[in-house]
């Protein structure tokens, strides 16, 4: 397991307020059956396949979430960052996991034992419509990048990629470098394209000075124009 600890109240605290209207006495009943796990990077944190035994809450790190394609090349679904959860799909639907979810960096991932969420869910309806709202926005966005990922140019995706990481995760004190560095297949599967053509398109960014390539780190030079390039599609 990683170096990385969290004081295991604050991490509770920092889940509990993803939680509105949630009763004292229920608050008790989820810390009783709440723990904190500790990933590597590169770690696996749970498998296609693999069946939810508690809701997932990332508190520190950044994750990706996979799903393998045809000929072994993957598709990232989605990027998590904290506080926020993975894998609630499955565990609302009680059905196995259809995806994978790794940690890019040292990572924490709080568990609230699944028996114990369901038992509140059924007891709480404002609990049940906040998360019914996470839900359809969240499916709102997936309908966006499916559209997204068969639509656009191979440009116009690896541009709003860019725009998407700058977004979900910031930039560092420069205003200019993204907060997340992605090797080149990382980012070619979450724009679903080739690595090839992912490395290609960032070297012609990289020439029209849109962006400055520093190994895994990107720093975006013209905000506008990236911009620009993801909305013409």
């Amino acid at each position: 397991m990683a170096q990385l600890t969290v004081d295991i109240q604050t991490a509770f605290e920092g889940v509990c307020s993803l939680f509105p209207n949630l009763k004292p006495r229920e608050k008790e009943l989820m810390r009783k059956h709440f723990t904190c796990s500790y990933y590597k990077k590169s770690e696996i944190i749970y498998r296609d396949g693999d069946f939810p035994t508690a809701l997932l809450c990332l508190i520190r790190g950044k994750v990706k979430v996979f799903k393998e394609g045809v000929g072994g090349r993957d598709q990232i679904v989605r990027m998590a960052k904290p506080i926020g959860f993975i894998g609630y799909r499955a565990l609302l639907a009680n059905e196995n996991h259809i995806a994978s979810a790794e940690a890019l960096e040292d990572s924490v991932v709080g568990e609230i034992e699944r028996d114990c969420f369901i038992k509140i869910l059924k007891s709480n309806a404002l609990l049940c419509y906040h998360i019914l709202k996470s839900i359809a926005t969240e499916l709102g966005f997936s309908h966006n990048r499916t559209v997204t990922l068969t639509q656009k140019h191979i440009r116009g995706r690896l541009a709003e990629s860019l725009v998407f990481l700058r977004d979900t995760y910031g930039l560092e004190d420069d205003n200019q470098t993204i907060k997340v560095y992605l090797s080149r297949e990382d980012l070619a599967n979450l724009s679903n394209m080739t690595t090839s053509n992912a490395i290609r398109t960032l070297s012609a960014f990289a020439d029209e000075n849109v962006l400055e390539l520093d190994g895994r780190r990107i720093r975006i030079i013209d905000q506008h124009k990236l911009e620009r390039i993801s909305n013409l599609g």
